[in-house]
């Protein structure tokens, strides 16, 4: 048995590592080598097809990168224990069969493709073809990959900060479809990025501290005026400790009723969510009001305790209320009944964080900071007067106000 040979059937026994010829470009080297004894052109149908896949991922000089980095986002029984911190608690078979897919997948990304070639079985058929194929390159290991020493344990620090699978491999998430799906192009926004707010966003900070190190926390309202840095702060948060296995899951408003579903899933996951809600509030008689009504308290379906609800408002009390809704002509008899029922789902969130419009001070302060940070070089005497215009223009003061208003300076 050749070595290539060797090497395929190795793959082909991959166990806890399994997962990964699931994968397009690992799945694509396995039937290449599966096809050493096929007919001419299924073999250089499958190189083609294996070396185009290589190319779309960027990965042609660097096939060991391609296949350790599908190992690296493999969610499977050591990844996620490694996730949790309890590496050491798995079996010695576990931890002897983890050993040996490592070795699997570096033996296998450091195969040329000369040695494929030259592999084949009817290599004098296609030796005029096959001196024209493309060459890979075996390059580097994905970086986190390359800290593998030949012990499981030194791997499993990579996934007690990257989380596993898709965890590992995204920042952000939303439920779509009734599944958790990452998103692919996810603001970065840093806590560094922000001017003014700092009492609020401490609040909302010490909070998500206390959630990582095991402490007592709050679900979270942020409510306030618009405009004022709510959804962005929670996402800058999100981003601020994600190093700290912290990842974030929005859950739309109008799918509330899968909360259920969204729980169960994160109970079974290593890592702690926040699952954040946008831009929150309801109608009377909404269905979805009492299912968030029994997750945040009360309710068996409960949130998990890896999680955290981080929901932004620009209501208080959240449900959009009437003056008719307080009048005594009402056809509830019992009014008072009525009014706490309105107000019982913001006094659930142990936390409620208020961010109010800034005065014209803390508005042009905002404004001037932003312009210095972008290197505009107007004097403080024409940025105010052009920042009073534009606030007055879009009908109010806000850090959104400022940050569009700085951005126009450059058109």
């Amino acid at each position: 048995m050749t070595q290539v040979e060797n090497i395929r059937c190795r793959l082909a026994s991959l166990s806890v590592f399994r997962g990964i010829l699931g994968r397009s470009v690992p799945r694509a080297f396995y039937r290449l080598l599966c096809s050493l004894h096929r007919p001419p052109e299924e073999f250089l149908e499958a190189y083609g097809s294996f070396f185009s896949l290589l190319c779309e991922r960027g990965c042609s000089d660097s096939l060991a990168h391609a296949l350790t980095e599908a190992a690296l986002f493999d969610e499977n029984c050591f990844t996620r224990a490694s996730a949790g911190g309890q590496c050491e608690a798995l079996p010695e078979s576990v931890r002897g069969a983890v050993k040996r897919d490592c070795e699997t997948i570096l033996a296998a990304a450091r195969l040329s493709a000369d040695e494929v070639i030259a592999a084949y079985e009817h290599l004098d058929v296609i030796r005029d073809a096959a001196s024209t194929l493309p060459r890979w390159q075996s390059g580097d290991c994905a970086s986190g990959f390359s800290r593998y020493d030949g012990t499981p344990e030194s791997l499993a620090g990579y996934y007690r900060v990257n989380g596993c699978g898709m965890f590992a491999r995204y920042k952000a998430f939303i439920w779509r479809d009734g599944d958790i799906r990452p998103v692919l192009n996810y603001d970065s926004i840093d806590l560094d990025d922000f001017t003014g707010y700092e009492r609020q966003r401490d609040k909302v900070l010490r909070n998500t501290q206390a959630f990582l190190d095991g402490k007592s926390c709050n679900n979270c309202l942020l409510y306030g005026d618009m405009g004022t840095g709510k959804s962005s702060t929670v996402k800058a948060i999100a981003n601020r400790f994600r190093r700290d296995g912290l990842r974030i899951v929005e859950m739309p408003k109008e799918r509330l009723t899968d909360f259920p579903i969204l729980a169960d899933k994160l109970s079974q996951l290593p890592m702690k969510f926040i699952i954040f809600i946008d831009d929150l509030s309801f109608q009377h008689q909404d269905r979805s009001y009492t299912t968030l009504k029994a997750v945040l308290e009360g309710g068996l379906a409960a949130r998990p305790r890896n999680a955290l609800i981080y929901a932004t408002s620009n209501r208080r009390h959240i449900v959009k209320e009437k003056l008719s809704d307080r009048a005594f002509e009402v056809d509830d008899v019992n009014t008072r009944d009525n009014m706490q029922e309105s107000l019982s789902l913001s006094d659930r969130f142990g936390l409620a964080v208020c961010f109010t419009a800034p005065n014209k001070k803390e508005f042009l302060e905002i404004v001037a900071a932003m312009a210095k940070e972008k290197g505009i070089t107007l004097s403080d005497e024409e940025l105010a007067a052009g920042a009073e215009r534009f606030a007055l223009a879009k009908g109010g003061r806000s850090p959104r106000c400022a940050k569009q208003y700085v951005e126009s300076l450059y058109t």
